[in-house]
């Protein structure tokens, strides 16, 4: 039962988020977004199975990883991207 207090997601979210400030990257913060949405989610009366709630915190995490990923982007000389071989 404990999957269910909407709290505990919500902890867990601000956890990942101080987390992402000890280590930057952009990393956690997808994944602090899902657990603090999916504990918004068990808030406003969400109720399913341990698995359905991983499922969403999944989704929710990836969806907004992606939007980060936009908004952020690449940032320049993190990719490495050769046109031309030192060999020629």
């Amino acid at each position: 039962m404990t999957w269910m207090v909407w709290w505990i997601w919500v902890a867990f979210g601000i956890g990942l988020g101080i987390l992402e400030v000890i280590v930057p990257g952009y990393i956690f913060l997808g994944f602090a977004i899902g657990a603090v949405m999916t504990g918004v989610l068990i808030g406003l009366g969400l109720t399913a199975s341990v698995s359905v709630l991983i499922l969403t915190f999944g989704l929710i995490s990836l969806a907004s990883w992606f939007v980060l990923r936009q908004l952020f982007g690449v940032r320049r000389g993190q990719v490495k991207i050769w046109d031309r071989d030192i060999n020629e």
